[in-house]
């Protein structure tokens, strides 16, 4: 009887905290899903339970309200009315119940009202909650649940026929800045015309229990088959997001990103986002956990999942901050009032890391010719991207590799010029001597070693055979990798061969290059037999050699895979001793992402723990993977295949102080929004602590990723990574 009364009269319902189940798992046990995220516990304790003759089920938004406090809201699970649990965190129970009501008192249920977002605003009187009916966002009172406010939604949100949102994929994420000046309203999934995965999310701006109205919309993509069901705010435009996926016999895929809007544009006026093309315009993501590789805990499934941990994923709110600087992250799964499903209480500890910002840029010319002979004579002489051969002199191509030299100078060493054999033989291999001028932006070239093998070591034919100096050319070797070691001699990695070639500080030859141990060859490679098959494709040789701190131990890298490997993906890591001068035998597997995509170059960054770059081929507005990886060689799997974890895209760089502006005509990338969108990405030196300088090899004078229309030029950016080691 005082259920019924309870429910008819809708008032706010406060009960002792009933007892938890004896069965209930709650694993406190610190357990990695990944460098960013640990499973620090689960519990089922509000599975299949009643509060106040309601059933604890579909709870599909979370907000913390103190410590180990927080609100649950439920969704539209049949006719039963529309509420918001009190909930205990720490050892999970239902202390109370609010049911929601329109302002004249009557009831909202799940026939009217599906509630899928909230937020708590400061002073624990009020909440706003999100129904995906309409959708809707309205203001409530906790004290009562009575309808008090609502936020405007644009007309195109509405549901379909009154707008072009899908019925049940609209405002299932909800969150509110720490100063409730700001609040996002994601989508679950795509209005009519933008796309699968295509989602939009509302910007709102006001003040905490007061009015808000629309400032805008943003632009997130999620993973293939995945929809947006959670925003977590983290303070100005940074976010967290839950996307989640199910497949029939196969189980749910949840994954959680942290997300940047920094820079972001306004996608309000974008008809179509299918028709975007620019990268920039949609929200950057990191990977923080796919709670599929979490440890299961112990955890059980009441139908197949990939991992008994797994359910229904819908809620997400942080907590508080853990000793080394971690955050709680409480995560909720709705059981949609299914025998089958779980609701189950998850607490992470995650890392969140600030932005990557933007340090310093400098830029040297595309044409800052450098003294020597008239080149690029083997070149067609039709004008390319404004610029036509021969060139008068040495152009400086961009960089491949980059070295420290004493105090603000680098050593930074160009490749075999203009990308072919048949087409460099005029063009001289060199190491730049270079100053950065970070304050004006500009490059100063100080001088170059040359490139030379006056001992005759190089046991083939060579363009310059019969000359004293035997100046090394574009048509000897593809020089793309750099290294010192301890004696401060010189490595080279070649892609003809692929060679390691031995230089001393002056740049001569000290030895015959050095073939892979396993009798990989190129198609340009001189040791290839007639009717031989190379295994090493063209320009997929050492674009990227490390050396150890001590500079005893070289690891270079296959820039591609080779043909013969079953695996496409797969990048070997070789490891060669200066010592005595040969390889060890052992190597590492790094798996790109994707089968396309190419390791740039790679640097120690401490123990054997190693910075790559991973890049697509595109440029400008085609760039979309341009990024820095961290492995560790010391934590391989048994395999001997790497760990991996993404420290920067560097497609989405914040630049707070304006280093890369005032932008030049043209110009892409540049802004509040820094991006690298060059082509050949392939130069990485970490500078110490958490920053690194990045250069690129422009291709001249076929790159014009910055500016259309015009040749490249060479730029080197410093960045600062938060969290790099």
């Amino acid at each position: 009887m005082a259920d019924k009364a309870i429910l008819a009269s809708a008032a706010a319902v406060i009960l002792l905290v009933p007892a938890v189940p004896a069965n209930a798992a709650n694993h406190s046990a610190d357990r990695a899903c990944s460098t960013e995220a640990s499973l620090l516990g689960f519990s089922d304790a509000l599975d299949k339970t009643t509060f106040a003759g309601t059933p604890v089920a579909g709870l599909s938004a979370l907000a913390v309200t103190g410590r180990d406090r927080g609100l649950a809201l439920v969704d539209n699970i049949g006719t039963t009315p529309a509420r918001v649990y009190s909930v205990r965190l720490d050892k999970p129970a239902i202390t109370g119940v609010t049911l929601l009501t329109r302002a004249d008192g009557t009831a909202y249920t799940g026939s009217d009202f599906d509630g899928e977002g909230l937020i708590a605003e400061p002073g624990g009187r009020t909440i706003l909650a999100s129904s995906e009916k309409e959708p809707s966002i309205r203001r409530f009172r906790l004290a009562d649940g009575r309808e008090i406010g609502s936020l405007p939604v644009p007309s195109r949100f509405q549901v379909t026929p009154a707008g072009e949102a899908a019925v049940n994929q609209t405002f299932e994420a909800l969150t509110a800045t720490p100063d409730h000046q700001v609040i996002f309203a994601g989508m679950e999934g795509a209005l009519a015309g933008d796309g699968a995965g295509h989602h939009r999310i509302i910007r709102y701006q006001g003040r905490a229990g007061g009015s808000y109205t629309v400032a805008g919309q943003l632009a997130y993509r999620t993973d293939a088959g995945l929809g947006l069901v959670e925003l977590v705010s983290l303070g100005g435009d940074q976010l967290l997001s839950v996307e989640r996926g199910f497949t029939a016999g196969v189980g749910n895929t949840v994954r959680i990103y942290q997300v940047s809007a920094t820079g972001a544009p306004d996608v309000t006026g974008v008809a179509s986002l299918s028709t975007v093309t620019d990268p920039r315009t949609w929200l950057g993501k990191r990977l923080i956990a796919d709670i599929a590789t979490c440890p299961s805990g112990g955890a059980t499934a009441k139908q197949p999942q990939p991992n008994p941990l797994l359910d229904n994923i819908e809620a997400a709110a942080l907590g508080g901050t853990l000793p080394g600087g971690r955050r709680v992250l409480r995560l909720l799964s709705d059981d949609n009032g299914s025998a089958t499903q779980i609701t189950r209480l998850y607490t992470l500890a995650v890392t969140i890391r600030p932005e990557t910002t933007l340090e310093s840029r400098a830029i040297l010319s595309a044409t800052a010719y450098q003294p020597g002979p008239v080149s690029g004579t083997q070149l067609s002489t039709a004008p390319v991207n404004g610029i036509s051969a021969p060139f008068p002199g040495q152009p400086v191509p961009g960089f491949s590799a980059v070295l420290p030299l004493a105090g603000n100078r680098l050593l930074a060493m160009p490749d075999n010029g203009f990308g072919a054999k048949n087409n460099s033989a005029d063009f001289l291999l060199r190491a730049y001597d270079i100053t950065p001028d970070y304050r004006r932006h500009t490059v100063r070239v100080n001088g170059f070693l040359g490139f030379r093998d006056p001992d005759r070591k190089v046991p083939f034919p060579i363009v310059n055979e019969n000359t004293p100096e035997r100046l090394l050319t574009g048509a000897d070797f593809d020089i793309e990798s750099l290294a010192r070691d301890a004696r401060g001699n010189l490595w080279i990695g070649d892609e003809f061969g692929p060679y390691l070639i031995k230089v001393d500080r002056t740049g001569k030859v000290l030895q015959a290059p050095i073939p892979l141990p396993d009798g990989g060859k190129s198609p340009q490679s001189p040791d290839l037999a007639a009717g031989e098959t190379a295994t090493v494709p063209a320009s997929r040789g050492f674009e990227a050699l490390a050396a150890s701190r001590d500079g005893l131990t070289l690891y270079p890298i296959l820039e591609g895979a080779r043909t013969d490997d079953p695996n496409q993906r797969r990048r070997l890591v070789y490891e060669f001793d200066v010592r005595t001068n040969r390889y060890t035998g052992r190597t590492w597997t790094f798996l790109v992402d994707d089968p396309s995509l190419l390791v740039g170059d790679a640097a120690v960054l401490d123990g054997r723990r190693l910075l790559l770059i991973e890049r697509d081929n595109g440029m400008g507005r085609q760039s979309v993977v341009k990024r820095l990886v961290v492995t560790d060689l010391d934590r391989a799997a048994a395999d001997r295949t790497l760990p991996r974890r993404t420290v920067v895209d560097l497609m989405r760089v914040a630049d707070p102080r304006g280093v890369s502006t005032p932008a030049r005509a043209g110009e892409y990338g540049v802004g509040e929004l820094f991006s690298f969108p060059l082509q050949s990405v392939e130069s990485v030196s970490p500078l110490g602590g958490s920053r690194v300088l990045v250069a690129n090899d422009n291709n001249f004078p076929g790159n014009d990723g910055r500016i259309p229309g015009r040749a490249d030029d060479t730029e080197l950016i410093v960045i600062d990574v938060p969290g790099l080691r």
